[in-house]
């Protein structure tokens, strides 16, 4: 009895925990003809999306390029729900890029398939289009 007691707490536990498990968002993706770059940041007041594309190489001009969106606009769903979002055109190729989160914390995509060394320490997030 007692075990059967304890299984069923057991059961009931995992079950609770299970509700708190926090849905990570898709990898890059083809949505629409574009590829969509989702990150979530609450906090932020401003995302950009940095990398080695021919219009933004890492943000060589500025912040103006490749503003990500948290307004439910350009690929984003829902307004103010802090996941940021960019629609973005690319040829086939092999992309590497970060988010640069109130334009001075550059971060690697958590839920890139791929990343590679950026040189500086940390990680690059990469992209294959095809």
């Amino acid at each position: 009895m007692e075990k059967k007691i304890v299984l069923l707490i057991a059961t009931l536990l995992m079950g609770c925990s299970l509700h708190f498990i926090k849905k990570r968002l898709p990898p890059p993706h083809r949505i629409n003809g574009k590829i969509l770059f989702q990150y979530e940041a609450p906090s932020a007041r401003k995302v950009n999306l940095a990398g080695n594309f021919p219009d933004n190489e890492w943000l060589k001009n500025g912040d103006k390029v490749d503003s990500m969106f948290d307004d439910g606009t350009n690929g984003d769903i829902y307004a103010g729900d802090g996941i940021w979002s960019i629609e973005k055109n690319l040829s086939s190729g092999r992309y590497e890029y970060k988010f640069v989160v109130d334009r001075n914390t550059w971060v690697e995509d958590p839920n890139a398939v791929e990343s590679i060394d950026d040189g500086y320490g940390a990680k690059n997030s990469v992209l294959i289009v095809k």
